[in-house]
C-alpha cells in the first residue's frame, strides 16, 4: 500500500473513531453536569433531602434503561443506529432539563440523559472495537475512557464559569445541547460497522468499509478473520450462561463488579469533604477540586492509551487494583491516625483515581468490547454493564451507611479488600487479549473455531493477498 493510501485509511479510522468517542464525552458531561447544577436546583424548587437525592439519582434509573435496551437495538438493527438513539436522547435531555416547571419535568428529563448515557456506555467502545486493526484496538477503545474523563472535565469548568450567571444552573444542564447535536450530526457521517454488516449477510458492504479503514490488505486479512467463524452454529443469547462462553460472561459480569465496588465513584463523590478536611481548600472547593482530580485523571488515561496495547490488558489491569489498594489503605490510615500531613490524604487520594484511571477504568471498556462474539457483543456487552450500573447504584447507596457505621478508614479498608479481590480475579480468568483480532479472542471459547484454525499469516501473503 502507498504511503499516501496509508495515510488516507489512518485518518479515516481516526475521524470515525472520535466521533464515537463523542458518545462518551456525553456520557462524562451528562454525569458530571449535575454536580454544579443541583446547589441551586435545590433553591429553586425547595428540595427535601429525599427529593434532592431523587433529582441527582434519576439519571441512574435512566442508565439501566437504557443498557438493557442497547444491546437488543444494536444486535438487531445495528450499532451506528443505536449511537444515534443516544445522542437523541442528550439532545432532548439537555433541553428538557433546561426548561422544566417542578421536579417532576425535571426528572423525566434527567431520566431521557440516563437512558443516552446507558446506551453510548456500551456502544461507543464496542463500535470502536469492531472498526479498530487488533494492534490499535486496546488504545483506540481506551480513548473513549478519555473522552468521558475529558466531558466530565469540561463540564467542571463550564459549571464555574456559570456560577454566578442568572438561572445559571438551566444554563449548566442546556449546555449539553451543543456537544449532542454535534454527536448527533456527525454521526450520520459515519459508517455501520462491517462486523455486523457481515453478520447480517452484507459482505460486500462490509470489504468496502475495512478497505476503506486499513486499505486492500487489511481488508483481505480482516474478512478471513470474520469468515473463519462463519462455519460456527448460530449462536443465542442463552449460549452465555452454558459452555464455553459462560467464562467470557463471567469475565465481564466480574470486570463490571470491580470496577464500582472498589469505590471509584464514592471517592470521587468525597473528594470535595476530603479537600474541605484537610484544610486545603477554600469555599470554592467543590468545584476546584473536582478540576483538580479531573486532570490527575486525564493524564494518568493518557498513560493507558500509550500502554494497553504495548503492555497489554491483564498487566495493567494487575497493576491498576494493586496500586488502587495501597492508596486507599494509605487514605484510610490518614483518616484513622489523623497525624498525617494534609497533602498525605490528598496524595493518596490522587494516588488512586490515578491508578484507577492507568488500567481499571479503560480496562473495562477495552475487555468488554473484545471478548464477546459478534453475534452477541451488543446483547452481551449489555448485560455486563447492566451489572455495572447497578454496582454503581449498589456503592452510592451504601456509602453514607458505611461512613456511618464502620467509618472512613474502614471503608476505604474495605475497598481496598475489594481491590485484592480484583487482583486475584484478573490473574485468575482474564486472558490477554492484546494483538488478537476479534475472531481470534472468539476462538478462546470456541473449540470449533480453535479447530479452524484463525492463523491467517499461514493464508495471507505479505502484500495481503489469499495465497
Amino acid at each position: 500500500m502507498n504511503t499516501k493510501l496509508m495515510q488516507s485509511s489512518s485518518r479515516y479510522l481516526l475521524q470515525i473513531t472520535l466521533v464515537a468517542t463523542l458518545g462518551g464525552l456525553l456520557f462524562g458531561y451528562d454525569t458530571a453536569v449535575i454536580s454544579g447544577a443541583i446547589i441551586f436546583l435545590k433553591t429553586e424548587f425547595s428540595l427535601t433531602a429525599i427529593q434532592e437525592g431523587w433529582a441527582v439519582s434519576s439519571a441512574l434509573i435512566g442508565c439501566v434503561i437504557g443498557v438493557s435496551m442497547a444491546g437488543y437495538l444494536s444486535d438487531r438493527f445495528g450499532r451506528r443506529p443505536g449511537l444515534i438513539l443516544s445522542a437523541a436522547l442528550f439532545l432532548v435531555s439537555a433541553i428538557g432539563s433546561a426548561l422544566p416547571q417542578n421536579l417532576d419535568q425535571f426528572v423525566v428529563a434527567r431520566m431521557l440523559g440516563g437512558m443516552g448515557i446507558g446506551v453510548a456506555s456500551m456502544l461507543s467502545p464496542v463500535y470502536i472495537a469492531e472498526i479498530a486493526p487488533s494492534k490499535l484496538r486496546g488504545r483506540l477503545v481506551a480513548l473513549n475512557q478519555f473522552a468521558i474523563i475529558t466531558g466530565m472535565l469540561v463540564t467542571y469548568f463550564v459549571n464555574w464559569a456559570l456560577v454566578d450567571v442568572p438561572g445559571n444552573w438551566r444554563w449548566m444542564l442546556g449546555s449539553e445541547a451543543i456537544p449532542a447535536l454535534a454527536f448527533l450530526l456527525l454521526l450520520l457521517k459515519i459508517p455501520e460497522t462491517p462486523r455486523w454488516l457481515f453478520v447480517q449477510g452484507e459482505e460486500e458492504k462490509a470489504r468496502e468499509i475495512l478497505k476503506k479503514i486499513g486499505g486492500e490488505g487489511f481488508a483481505t486479512t480482516e474478512f478471513i478473520n470474520i469468515k473463519a467463524t462463519a462455519h460456527l452454529p448460530e449462536l443465542r443469547l442463552s449460549d452465555l450462561w452454558r459452555g464455553p462462553l459462560r467464562r467470557a460472561l463471567l469475565i465481564g459480569l466480574g470486570l463490571a463488579i470491580f470496577q464500582q465496588i472498589t469505590g471509584i465513584n464514592t471517592v470521587l463523590y468525597y473528594t470535595p469533604r476530603i479537600f474541605l478536611e484537610t484544610g486545603w481548600a477554600d469555599t470554592n472547593s467543590a468545584f476546584v477540586s473536582t478540576i483538580v482530580v479531573g486532570l490527575v485523571s486525564i493524564i494518568f488515561t493518557l498513560f493507558s492509551i500509550y500502554y494497553i496495547d504495548r503492555w497489554g490488558r491483564r498487566p495493567l489491569l494487575a497493576f491498576s487494583l494493586a496500586g488502587m489498594g495501597l492508596s486507599l489503605c494509605l487514605l484510610g490510615w490518614t483518616f484513622l491516625s489523623g497525624t498525617f500531613p494534609p497533602f498525605v490524604t490528598v496524595l493518596a487520594l490522587l494516588a488512586y483515581v490515578a491508578f484507577f484511571m492507568v488500567g481499571l477504568g479503560p480496562g473495562y471498556w477495552v475487555v468488554i468490547s473484545e471478548i464477546f462474539p459478534g453475534e452477541l457483543r451488543g446483547r452481551a456487552v449489555s448485560i455486563a454493564t447492566t451489572m455495572l450500573w447497578a454496582s454503581t447504584f449498589a456503592i452510592s447507596l451504601s456509602f453514607p451507611l458505611l461512613l456511618e457505621s464502620i467509618g472512613a478508614a474502614l471503608t476505604f479498608w474495605s475497598y481496598a479488600a475489594a481491590c485484592l479481590a480484583g487482583l486475584i480475579f484478573v490473574v485468575a480468568f482474564v486472558p490477554e487479549t492484546k494483538n488478537k483480532s476479534l475472531e481470534e479472542i472468539h476462538a478462546l471459547w470456541e473449540p470449533e473455531a480453535q479447530a479452524e484454525n484463525l492463523k491467517t499469516g499461514e493464508t495471507i501473503d505479505a502484500k495481503g493477498q489469499v495465497l
